[in-house]
């Protein structure tokens, strides 16, 4: 099958079996991971190999697109409201998962403590492609913003996914090496966080200097193009200097909405358009990344470990909300919105295995069972359980009683 057919494929796919599980009352993401499964188990063979050439490419793409979007709806009002729950979202929940999930593995799967601390915080980084998408829908609608629940989980799902993939790195290293240096590592995470910030903002500055200036010369789709261009590089930019690049194209969106209001909205309007392509192909990759019975080998031992991680997630979740403005059911919500992961399990599960680190392919298989186990789980739980816990303003309530 060449790969224009598989492309094409991949779209109509990932379109129709959204349609079907919306017509079901489940979320259309779910779909289109489980076409991908599905794919993955039955046409794998006519997959083309240049299609896993340029999935990295596809990947970050439509990642960009995605924070770029959040970014765009995260203002300086919201995060003054949010900042230190958001900021305590960010860490504690990740800390508590991978430092009992790193017990777990050792005490469970015998692993050593370098490989039990990579696979810990492998697994305990949350999906940005399954929370952002689902808390910017809850925003459009309105729920939750009073106190501004998505915004909290928004931006405290970036900086977790760069704690976790960033403690994943220094116990990658040290179980290669044998390194013991573990605090100088660890000096890499707050670097990372800053150094992703700054360029973000250095970019965003620049761009809405440029936007602010040629605001009528420039059509809202050359400003995008210009935007998601200039995203790409910052993402390689970032990995070159080891900088959190997730939280920084984020930052892009925040500072272009802060300084170049006018522009920032249009940006969204044409982002959320390209979203519709990018959610697809996202999706369907994930899924085709799935391989089932590699997951199945990890046997009820890895699903029982996953579990208990996801309870002192929760845990954290619960600390962290504690002193907070929300109520009862917006912390449990928030619970609920952190469970899912897929993203960096599909990108992170194999590395492993690749660097030659003992117990390789149980890792993998670890990684691919936490995304057929918490991806439909989070997913079904935020469409649930956001209507139902997250109150909408008080005049819209008023407009549209439930």
């Amino acid at each position: 099958m060449s790969f224009n057919i598989t492309l094409a494929a991949i779209l109509l796919g990932g379109w129709l079996f959204s349609r079907i599980f919306s017509m079901l009352r489940l979320p259309n993401i779910l779909g289109m991971v489980v076409f991908g499964i599905l794919a993955g188990a039955f046409a794998s063979p006519l997959i083309p190999p240049l299609l896993w050439e340029v999935e990295p490419m596809l990947k970050s793409l439509a990642l960009v697109v995605i924070l770029l979007r959040a970014g765009l709806g995260l203002s300086k009002a919201t995060l003054k409201k949010t900042g230190v729950t958001a900021l305590l979202m960010a860490v504690i929940p990740c800390l508590f998962e991978g430092a009992a999930l790193t017990l777990l593995f050792h005490w469970m799967f015998g692993f050593d403590w370098n490989v039990s601390g990579l696979t810990a915080f492998m697994i305990s980084a949350v999906s940005p492609a399954v929370i952002v998408p689902s808390m910017l829908n809850l925003k459009e609608r309105g729920y939750g913003e009073q106190k501004g629940v998505p915004s909290i989980v928004l931006a405290g799902a970036s900086v977790d996914d760069v704690l976790a993939i960033t403690l994943f790195s220094v116990f990658l290293g040290l179980a290669r090496t044998g390194e013991t240096q573990v605090a100088t590592s660890l000096l890499s995470v707050p670097l990372s966080i800053g150094g992703g910030i700054a360029l973000g903002a250095i970019l965003g500055w620049l761009m809405s200097a440029w936007f602010q200036k040629r605001h009528e010369s420039l059509r809202a789709t050359e400003k995008m193009l210009l935007l998601l261009v200039g995203a790409v590089f910052l993402v390689q930019l970032g990995e070159v200097l080891h900088s959190a690049t997730l939280l920084g194209v984020m930052t892009v969106g925040f500072v272009l909405l802060e300084r170049a209001e006018k522009a920032a909205h249009e940006l969204a309007k044409k982002l959320s358009k390209v979203w519709i392509f990018a959610e697809i192909i996202l999706f369907v990759l994930i899924g085709l990344s799935v391989d089932v019975p590699t997951a199945l080998g990890a046997g009820l031992k890895g699903l029982a470990v996953i579990s208990l991680g996801l309870v002192f997630r929760s845990l954290g979740v619960l600390v962290a909300t504690m002193g907070s403005p929300l109520n009862q059911k917006e912390r449990w919500f928030c619970v609920i919105a952190y469970l899912p992961k897929a993203t960096v399990q599909a990108a992170l599960g194999g590395v492993a295995l690749q660097n030659s680190v003992a117990q390789g392919e149980v890792i993998l298989a670890l990684a691919v069972l936490s995304i057929l186990f918490t991806a439909p789980l989070g997913l079904v739980g935020i469409k649930v359980f956001g209507k139902r816990l997250l109150d909408l303003p008080f005049e819209e309530s008023q407009e549209n009683p439930q």
